[in-house]
């Protein structure tokens, strides 16, 4: 099994066509290279035999053999970089054979029916993703000939061509996928371990990754000033040769894929048309679960260590809720995949932490400050700390602003306005963040007092309009530069204080489809009207900068954790490799903490608790059952200072938000 018969497709011989003609750049710089060499080899020549003798041809071998030697040194720094630099590896999990027997003898099995080399070694990802990958470089720590394929066992041996590249498997797919549909789909995979074994398209592909290598090697910092024109150079050569076979290089991974796939087809065609629909169920559910379960738990330093084995939950779960998603459920009876692990609880957990690393940038070993979490500790561990923590973070700022609003403001046509309830209450909060109501003025009368809330609100408006339409309008005195103000909001010359938009009753929210249910900020967050919430969100944001920097410092204080043999192949300076989602802005900072401080009372007043949501994360359990209407509401006091459908709910579900709550 030495090949796969480059000539006999279309995409094989493409692939070899464009690998030859990335070999070609490389001898055309070697060339390049070599030719002021040439050039004084004949010069030098030419002198001692006598043929090239005068002025001139002096001046020129004086000339062009400096030149030569200067282009040869730095052809050679190059060319040392390029080979010598260590490609970019993939993060992953390495699987030893002994470890699963049956996954390995699956892939033998696929390999042989494919007719290809197998896979010297089967690694794992957290991603919903499959691929092959060259790990032959010598700083990658490659076994020796003998003992470097893992899977082909003695057939080894006797083969000339190179070590077959490692597969890497996503792991969400060996949780959720049946063995039958991972075989399908790893088909098309492990048939490109044939046109790998190709020489053109082996050195093809070892001069690219050391070109990208030697350009990642000329571009890092905290070089001195006598080697950085040296590493300037490098790069800059490194990159001109990668624009010159940028293209050839594309095209060549793009005939190597069809050949894999045109090769594939001979196996479970059918059945890997079914699991492609499970790769993008699996790839929705791992987003999902990343996002809104394992990002909460990230940020408190807690570490969820079945990641995969929740996939299949919020995947059921998803099935359950939606229509579409109906059909995956009942396929949980066959084998799963996991099974073909000898210890897939093992798996998972090195899974899970090295997804924590990439995509949120947390140690790399378990500690006091980073410990792991199962599911059924995870309402307790991270849901309740984290709203607890939360809430005690609001009412330490909440310490720092003061008695009175956010801008140490206050009527001045009544008598001051009480001072908050001390202590950890919601009614603290809700206070704080309700926007001053001005009370009528003799001048301007109005009908109406005894109607609902809304509705005089509504009334006064409509008669401050009328009276400045008799008058020939009022003019509405300027306000100061960068100020809040609610839109839509009237500000009669007798009432300078702004005043809140609340809903009209009976429809709180006229526009519900801003937030839909999973989405809590849409993608344009509309600005934060209420002044008072805009400089508690301010001073939210700079006291968790704070604590989020001090976290940081205490971890790079620490002692730098041992390197172990497969996270030694990659670099992990600059983790988060994969962040989840950008920071949060001011907004969403200070609805998350008005949330949570809700979700506190509940808990302590009402009987609620914690709960886990596969799909949605973090959730308040009132009598058994998830709230769902608590995000608008909370939003409307946030940004528009009304209070009003928040505290109707807190009403209707028996919170007292006047008792003090237990923090952290």
């Amino acid at each position: 099994m030495t090949g796969i018969g480059i000539g006999e497709d279309v995409g094989a011989r493409g692939a070899r066509a464009r690998a030859l003609a990335v070999l070609r750049v490389r001898s055309r710089a070697l060339a390049v290279a070599v030719l002021p060499a040439a050039v004084a080899v004949v010069l030098l020549a030419g002198g001692w035999t006598g043929h090239l003798v005068g002025p001139f041809w002096h001046a020129a071998r004086w000339v062009v053999t400096p030149l030569a030697v200067l282009v040869l040194l730095a052809a050679g720094a190059v060319g040392l970089v390029v080979a010598r630099a260590r490609p970019a590896v993939s993060p992953t999990v390495a699987v030893p054979e002994e470890t699963a027997p049956d996954l390995y003898r699956m892939v033998r099995d696929l390999a042989d029916r494919l007719d290809v080399p197998a896979p010297s070694a089967i690694a794992l990802t957290p991603d919903c993703d499959s691929w092959l990958e060259d790990r032959t470089h010598p700083s990658h720590g490659t076994p020796p000939a003998a003992e470097r394929d893992e899977i082909a066992g003695a057939r080894a041996a006797h083969r000339r061509t190179p070590a077959a590249p490692v597969l890497v498997i996503g792991s969400p797919f060996l949780w959720w996928m049946r063995v039958g549909e991972l075989r399908a789909v790893l088909a098309p995979v492990v048939a490109g371990t044939g046109p790998s074994a190709h020489p053109d398209i082996a050195a093809a592909r070892r001069f690219v990754r050391g070109l990208d290598a030697a350009v990642a090697v000329a571009s890092a910092p905290g070089r001195r000033a006598l080697t950085r024109p040296v590493g300037a150079g490098v790069g800059w050569t490194a990159r001109l040769l990668l624009r010159a076979c940028r293209e050839h290089a594309a095209q060549m991974e793009r005939g190597v894929a069809a050949a894999a796939a045109e090769r594939a087809q001979a196996v479970d065609y059918g059945l890997r048309i079914v699991a492609q629909e499970q790769v993008g169920l699996a790839y929705a559910g791992w987003d999902r679960l990343l996002t809104r379960v394992a990002l909460p738990a990230w940020r408190m330093g807690r570490w969820p260590s079945r990641l995969d084995a929740g996939v299949v939950a919020a995947l059921t779960e998803l099935s359950r809720r939606d229509r579409l998603a109906e059909g995956f459920a009942s396929r949980l009876g066959e084998r799963p995949a996991c099974d073909l692990l000898d210890e897939p609880g093992v798996i998972d957990e090195a899974t899970s932490l090295l997804a924590a690393r990439l995509f949120h940038g947390g140690p790399a070993e378990p500690g006091p400050d980073w410990a792991p979490v199962d599911w059924e500790e995870y309402p307790e561990e991270v849901v309740d700390r984290k709203w607890r923590t939360d809430a005690a973070r609001l009412h330490r700022v909440l310490d720092t602003l003061g008695p009175h609003d956010a801008l140490g403001t206050h009527d001045a046509r009544g008598p001051a306005a009480p001072r908050p309830a001390q202590g950890p209450t919601l009614s603290r909060v809700l206070d704080h963040l309700t926007l001053p109501t001005p009370t009528p003025t003799p001048e301007t009368p109005v009908p109406g007092e005894s109607a609902a809330p809304g509705e005089a609100t509504v009334a006064r408006e409509a008669a401050v309009a009328e009276g400045s339409a008799a008058t020939g309008g009022t003019a509405v005195p300027e306000e100061p530069e960068g100020a809040l103000r609610p839109e839509g909001t009237l500000h009669p010359e007798s009432d300078p204080v702004p005043e809140s938009d609340p809903f009209p009753e009976g429809d709180p929210f006229p526009e519900g489809d801003l937030f839909p249910e999973g989405d809590l900020f849409p993608e344009e967050a509309p600005v934060l009207r209420n002044e008072r919430g805009a400089a508690l969100a301010a001073r939210l944001t700079t006291e968790l900068a704070r604590e989020e920097a001090t976290a940081s410092d205490g971890a790079a204080a620490g002692a730098r954790p041992a390197v172990t043999p497969d996270t030694a192949l990659w670099d992990d300076g600059g983790l988060p490799l994969f962040p989840l989602q950008p920071p949060r802005t001011a907004r969403e900072l200070l609805a998350d903490h008005v949330t949570a401080m809700v979700c506190c009372a509940a808990m302590d007043t009402a009987g609620a608790a914690p709960g886990l949501d596969w799909l949605d994360g973090p959730s308040l359990l009132l009598g058994g059952e998830r709230t769902k209407d608590l995000t608008p509401r909370v939003l409307s006091l946030v940004e528009d200072g009304d209070p009003a459908p928040l505290r109707a709910w807190l009403v209707a579900s028996g919170i007292r938000p006047e008792k003090p709550v237990r923090l952290v």
